[in-house]
């Protein structure tokens, strides 16, 4: 409601001084104002210092806006390849940042001295040989080189051998959720096709694949510290992003086709939370929540539960209505961890068993209500039957 009265207030105030202008122009009729619409030196002065202005507001909101919110960016990667990402990306700042300086401050330095006087004229010439090698060369080298840079990075993050010690995992995205299938002992993720998603095997995992017997699946993904993480990525409806920003990780996840993804995690979850900066910015967190939730006892509401930090994996394509909640807490652990929880899990094969084996019992037990229902129904139209033909003899 508030940012309504503002908008109508603003809307009012703009009416106002539109209204004011045109009092004003009434007021100058007769006058020996110049209304020539042709613009005088004084004029051209003015559009240069306007423009100069400018300029200073640009140099000043980027300065502010870097010091303001630059502490916001991701901090430190949580994967082995993640410098690399974070080196390309600041190389890729620092260049924008300075091209930007440079050809702004040029541009309105070069429009305010050649601005329009009586006493000048322009110059003119068709083309310049060296103008154009400099302004072609110069850029072309310097995109040439970080594009390079980007391909040998790409190409380091991307490249898994198949001799390599990986662990396999599966993240299976629908709207609006994320489930992970490891592939068990055999390390081999087992076949799977939507058209075979039934009951408890909502992945739709070809259970007649020898790979598939010891798949697991899980709500919640664990992977080792140090270990590197193989990730295969299909999707069942709409295109969706897996996305986990602390491990400079993203890639889509097509419907009908697999995608894939890896890395190594470097920092455990408990280690990740105890950096000096995240320390700092989970008290930066919960002092806010905790003002919020002054605010909100106060109107009745129920407090804010205090901030802990965990890895997520988000999903950064709009894929529909719930888009934004479609996420999935990621821990990392150590090996030993690791490998105790998944000890703990169930395989899909024994959750299918399961789940089948409480099916039967219920059919029995409704195949048997059924039963003594019809017998008792029996009982009452055969009493019916005789009770009818007593009277009928009588």
């Amino acid at each position: 409601m508030t940012s309504l009265l503002v908008i109508i207030v603003l809307v009012l105030l703009a009416v106002a001084l539109w209204q004011l202008t045109k009092i004003f122009d009434l007021t100058q009729v007769g006058s020996s104002s110049d209304d020539s619409q042709v613009a005088s030196d004084n004029d051209n002065n003015i559009q240069g210092y306007i423009m100069f202005g400018f300029l200073a507001f640009i140099y000043i909101f980027t300065i502010y806006g870097l010091l303001k919110w630059g502490g916001l960016a991701l901090h430190t990667p949580a994967s082995e390849h993640g410098l690399l990402v974070d080196n390309l990306m600041n190389i890729t700042w620092v260049l924008i940042f300075v091209v930007q300086f440079i050809t702004q401050g040029l541009l309105y330095w070069f429009s305010f001295k050649n601005r329009g006087h009586k006493d000048k004229k322009a110059l003119f010439f068709a083309d310049s040989n060296k103008l154009e090698a400099i302004w072609s060369i110069i850029p072309s080298v310097v995109l040439a080189c970080l594009i390079l840079y980007g391909l040998y990075a790409w190409n380091n993050i991307m490249f898994v051998d198949k001799d390599e010690d990986v662990i396999e995992i599966e993240l299976y995205a629908q709207q609006f959720k994320w489930t992970a299938r490891y592939a068990g002992q055999d390390n081999v993720l087992g076949k799977a096709n939507v058209r075979l998603i039934e009951g408890v095997n909502t992945l739709g995992v070809d259970m007649s694949d020898p790979n598939a017997q010891d798949d697991i699946v899980v709500s919640e993904l664990h992977i080792p510290k140090g270990k590197k993480v193989h990730f295969k990525m299909r999707s069942q409806d709409v295109l969706h992003s897996a996305y986990m920003p602390h491990f400079r990780a993203q890639m889509n996840c097509v419907p009908g086709m697999v995608t894939e993804f890896a890395f190594i995690p470097t920092y455990t979850t408990s280690e990740y939370r105890e950096l000096p900066f995240m320390v700092e910015k989970i008290a930066n967190i919960n002092k806010l929540r905790a003002e919020k939730s002054v605010e909100l006892v106060a109107k009745g509401g129920t407090a804010l539960d205090p901030y802990t930090f965990d890895y997520l994996l988000l999903c950064n394509k709009i894929c529909g209505a719930s888009h934004y909640n479609m996420q999935m807490k990621v821990v990392v652990d150590t090996p030993e961890d690791y490998k105790k929880w998944l000890s703990e899990k169930t395989t899909l094969a024994q959750d299918i068993k399961a789940a089948a084996a409480a099916k039967a019992p219920a059919e029995g037990a409704k195949t048997t209500t059924d039963s003594t229902a019809k017998d008792t129904v029996k009982a009452v139209i055969d009493t019916v039957k005789a009770v009818v033909a007593k009277v009928a003899m009588k």
